[in-house]
């Protein structure tokens, strides 16, 4: 059997002939495979999905009760038969119950890594490597230039802007999925103890991640109505991207814009965002991870997938294995 004819990319995304699924489609389906739980993988509308335990539950906080007609969790290393063909998931290491798909079927092996990274991180399982015939990886940070610092130095960075400004509100701008827990943790994890305020709209995912046994700490809401404003000098407020550039954000006191993010290795990003503080904290792999990983599974093909493509492709054949695009649209980087 060729590759192809288990997994092939459609308008809707990766599909499964044979076994009639779809991983991860930006269209409703009839039957989908979900990687985890952020907004350009894990759509609502399809009739029937399959994912972690974790993601089906962020999907239910994300887009209510009816996201689909019917669900089924899949446990890690379990394995799943759907016509004949067998399905496995696997921890990815990008948010909390993020997975990489496993699709078997006559002896051949293709796995889909969703997103993923390597680097530890407390708020999810880490990424396992799963020995395959086609790896098909996402390449969001595929450039060499890409390689990411520590995000526990990353995170003394913020802590040492707050005692050099003391009266300053740190806004710190993170992914209400994944990136906002994973900054908290880190902040834990260095030695910050005191309340971290949190907008709105993290609250139930933080509530999630605690009752998976996730320690954020004390948390806050970060609404300023009926409170004094003094309380936010100095303080770290934790926030979505988007919610730094409306009203809300203007109302603290000589707030310190800073964004946790893969991209804020871009300088120019950083600037045109009006990030005083950038911090490269990245829930991808970054270019070393990326090739360290293929080289790793030693697979027969690679296939890449949404970010920069072409100059993994070029590296895989440097190496002796073949690769190819996929040239997959609808996936942005929410989780960067």
């Amino acid at each position: 059997m060729r590759p192809d004819q288990l997994l092939y990319p459609a308008p809707e995304g990766l599909f499964c002939p044979i076994g009639g699924f779809y991983i991860d489609p930006v269209q409703p389906v009839e039957r989908a495979l979900v990687t985890h739980g952020h907004s350009d993988h894990a759509r609502s509308g399809h009739g029937r999905v399959l994912a972690t335990r974790q993601t089906l539950d962020i999907m239910r906080i994300r887009y209510g009760d009816d996201f689909a007609g019917s669900e089924q969790a899949a446990a890690f290393g379990e394995e799943v038969t759907i016509n004949g063909v067998k399905v496995q998931f696997y921890p990815a290491g990008h948010v909390l119950g993020s997975a990489q798909i496993a699709v078997e079927k006559d002896g051949l092996r293709i796995v889909v890594s969703g997103d993923y990274k390597r680097r530890p991180d407390p708020t999810c399982e880490a990424y396992v490597p799963v020995p395959c015939d086609v790896f098909i990886t996402e390449a969001t940070f595929g450039l060499p230039v890409f390689h990411h610092p520590d995000p526990l130095a990353e995170t003394r960075k913020l802590l040492a802007s707050l005692r050099q400004f003391p009266e300053r509100t740190h806004l710190v701008g993170a992914y209400a999925l994944g990136k906002a827990q994973r900054v908290i943790r880190l902040l834990r994890d260095a030695g910050y103890d005191k309340p971290i305020y949190i907008h709105g709209a993290l609250e139930t995912l933080c509530d999630y991640y605690v009752s998976q046994g996730i320690a954020l700490g004390e948390l806050k809401p970060a609404t300023i109505e009926s409170r004094d404003q003094s309380i936010f000098h100095g303080a770290v407020v934790v926030g979505p991207p988007s919610a730094f550039q409306d009203r809300w954000a203007r109302r603290f006191h000589d707030p310190l814009p800073a964004f946790a993010s893969g991209w804020m290795m871009v300088r120019q990003r950083a600037k045109q965002l009006g990030v005083e503080l950038p911090l490269v904290i990245s829930d991808h792999c970054d270019w070393p991870e990326l090739t360290e990983t293929i080289s790793d599974l030693k697979p027969s093909e690679v296939w890449v997938t949404h970010g920069r493509e072409e100059a993994l492709v070029r590296w895989c054949e440097l190496q002796g294995i073949a690769a190819k695009p996929l040239h997959l649209i609808g996936y942005e980087d929410e989780g960067d």
